[in-house]
This record gives C-alpha cells, structure tokens and sequence, in this order.
C-alpha cells in the first residue's frame, strides 16, 4: 500500500513548517527501522511542506499514519500531538495524484512555480543513498517527474506560474525604482542562490555581492561574475547592502541586529514593505534572518510567511489543464502498476500449462506424431485456453481486484506465484 502524510502551507502553520524544515536525514530510515512492514519510504521537505511518502504492508492507513508520526517525532523531537490537524493523509491511488501535482508545482504557494520538481527529484536521489526507496516508489516518483514534464510542455501552467523568488522580487519593487543602483548582498550559494542571481540580473542589478556561511562564496562568485565577501567582511559589507537577500539551508539565522545599520526613516503606508534604506528578504526554511531585524528603525523584512499572504490568485484556466493532465498520468500509473501487480500471477498460470502442454507433446511424438499436426494443435488449444483468463486477469487487477485472480489460480491449481527479487523489480520501474 502507498500512503502520503503531508503537512503544508494549506494545512500547517508557518511556525510549524519551520520547524519539520529541520528535520534531520534519518526521518526515513528510523521509519523503516521502526516498521517491519515498511518496504520503503521517501521524505520531501521544502520550505512550504513536509511529505514522507511510504510503502508498507500495514492493513489500514490509519497504522501506516500512527508510524509515520512516530518517525517523525522520534527524528526531530516534535511530538505527534504537535502535528494534530496540520496535516493530510492519501493513500492508495490518490498518491499519485497527488505527487503528481505537488511536482507540477499545483499545490505550491505560486501555482507553477519550478523549483519544486527539482526539490522531488532530489528527495528520491536522497532516498536512494539512504537505502530507504522501494521499487513502487521508484516507480511513483519517475512518473511524477515525467508528469511534470508533460504538464510544463502541453499547458501554459509554467508561463502562468512564478517562482518565490520571482514574487518576492516583484515585492520588493514598490520600494526598488533603480535595480541597476541597488548594492544586493546574496547570502548563500545552493540552487536558490542560482535562481535568485539570475532573477536579479533579469531585473537590471549588477552591484552583487556573495557571502557564503559554508565557505563555498569564492567558487560561487567566480563561476557568475560576481564578488566574494569573505567572513570578516560580512558585517561590514551587509550594513552597507541596500538589498538583502538569504536562502542557505543553515539550521540557525545568520543575519541579525549586529550586522545591520538602523537608520531612521518611515514606512509608506499601505506598501507591504515600504520606503525603506536597507530590505532583507529572507527565503531560508528554517529562517535565516532573527525577525528582531524587523523591529530595526530603516529595515523591512520580507519572509517566506508575508510572501505566501501576498500570493497570487491560481491562474484557473491553466491550472484546470494541468490538473487533467496530473489525472490523466495518475490513472495510468495505477493501471500500469495493477498490471505489474498480476503479472507473476499470469507468469505461473502460462508456465503451468506449457508445461501440461509439452508433456502432451512428448506424449503425441511418442506416439508417431511425425507431420506435427498434433503439436500444432496442442499448441494452438493452448493459446486459446490461456487467452481468457490472461484478460480477465488485466481487467481485474486494473479493478483492485488482482488478489482475487491469485487466489482462483490457488484454488483451482495449487500454484503459487513467484514474487519477483526487490533488485529486479527497481530495475524495470
């Protein structure tokens, strides 16, 4: 059985979506450490969710819930109760469905945005090195990128949808009238810092300093042309930075108070950052920036929280599109899977009758079958026989109904399917 348990800016608090966002890299294997029936198990956490998806034996998706929690809360140290209503549960086939559309960026707080469908393909690589994955859910998050791909070339989801680096920009411009004189300090350097270089040179900012927490600013900085800040340098160049902006996956803020210049200088009513000297938006989950920065005289504060209130409305019209394109690869990922699912079933059923079929043979030739009339015949008898229930069988299992056909061939037969090796089965995913 798959199962989903997600908790996300829809169902949880920003507060509490900081603090799975620190969730250590063992949350899938003390899942599976904890569970005998979990064959695998894959966690994606970002900065506006957190999902562990899970194939286990467990009967009920409300035990497969109850170890999920366990993990978690054995993990992080935040208890279950702590979870109590910020999170939903799938199971069966609206995993799919539902990964699916998180991968195609549906269920972001920017409806299309792109950095989601790298962050799911990551969490299966993470997975993979962990050892947690499984071969159904190979196979689920494979075609969740291949959906998401589908949904990027044959809908207008992904021209309609913009990034949170994108918005949180388009934020900053009721403040910004010159990019080009902006002195943008960017901290960080994984695949946000990237994206976020990128947006702001497509805005016009070319005065662009680097500060790196790991130590990675000069590689960074010579790979895109601009300069490096080295550690005793930060202080000073972040308080003459008149734009801020922090996406490092440190666990603790690495801009306060101390590093920030306090003039004084009044907000622009009703402007959701206003006139400002200095503008730091923070897009680091957990949060990089103390929000005592907020209180500074000078200072606005742009966080993931305030950027999600100021999100778009969903572009309908693409949306709808998208979703009957998530649907479409849903409906096919289950049938395909059905039809795995009954496939040593029908492998055993054709294999106890060729085998039936050659002892006859051997039987027909001993007995003078020289022309090969018999054979022909046995053989062709055969084809017919087995055609019926090779269908009935497809037809059951894409029903749920696999289970039944095993246990006809039980009944009737006394065979009993061989399950293919874990190793094999992750190979043809």
């Amino acid at each position: 059985m798959l199962l989903c348990v997600t908790a996300s800016h829809k169902t949880a608090s920003f507060e509490l979506l900081e603090r799975l966002s620190r969730t250590p890299d063992d949350v899938a294997s003390t899942l599976l450490d904890l569970t005998p029936n979990v064959q695998g198990a894959v966690v994606l956490a970002t900065c506006n969710r957190f999902e562990a998806y899970v194939e286990m034996d467990e009967p009920t998706a409300t035990e497969g819930v109850d170890r999920v929690l366990e993990a978690v809360a054995s993990a992080t140290g935040i208890p279950a109760a702590d979870l109590d209503g910020a999170y939903d549960v799938h199971s069966g086939r609206r995993v799919a469905e539902h990964l699916f559309a998180v991968a195609s960026g549906l269920e972001s707080v920017v409806a299309g945005e792109g950095e989601i469908a790298g962050q799911v393909r990551r969490a299966l690589k993470a997975a993979r090195k962990e050892g947690t994955t499984s071969p159904e859910l190979e196979r689920l998050f494979q075609r969740a990128s291949q959906a998401q791909r589908k949904v990027k070339n044959v809908t207008a989801l992904s021209r309609a949808g913009r990034s949170l680096v994108r918005l949180a920009l388009e934020l900053a411009d009721s403040r910004i009238a010159d990019w080009s004189a902006e002195r943008v300090l960017l901290v960080g350097t994984g695949a946000y810092a990237a994206v976020t270089l990128a947006t702001l040179r497509e805005r016009g900012a070319v005065d662009i300093s680097v500060y790196s927490p790991s130590g990675r600013a000069g590689i960074f900085a010579a790979k895109h042309g601009i300069r490096p800040v080295a550690a005793e340098d930060y202080a000073r160049t972040a308080s003459r930075s008149s734009l801020l902006i922090t996406c490092t996956t440190a666990t603790e803020p690495v801009l306060g108070p101390a590093h920030l210049q306090r003039p004084a200088v009044a907000a622009a009513a009703g402007c959701p950052i206003g006139s400002h000297n200095q503008l730091v938006v923070d897009l680091g989950m957990p949060r990089n920036v103390d929000p005592a920065v907020a209180a500074l005289e000078g200072v606005a504060l742009l966080d993931l929280e305030t950027i999600r209130l100021h999100a778009p409305l969903e572009e309908l019209q693409a949306t709808d599109a998208a979703r009957s394109v998530v649907r479409e690869a849903a409906d096919t990922f289950h049938v395909v899977g059905a039809r795995q699912s009954v496939t040593p079933s029908v492998v055993a059923l054709r294999s106890h009758i060729f085998e039936l079929l050659e002892t006859e043979i051997d039987r027909a030739r001993a007995r003078g079958d020289e022309d090969g009339k018999v054979e022909q015949a046995l053989r062709h008898l055969a084809g017919v026989l087995l055609h019926t229930p090779t269908v009935r069988a497809h037809e059951l299992a894409a029903a749920g109904r696999a289970d039944e056909f095993t246990a006809a061939l039980g009944a009737l037969y006394g065979i009993e399917p061989e399950q293919p090796a874990a190793a094999e089965d992750a190979a043809t995913a």
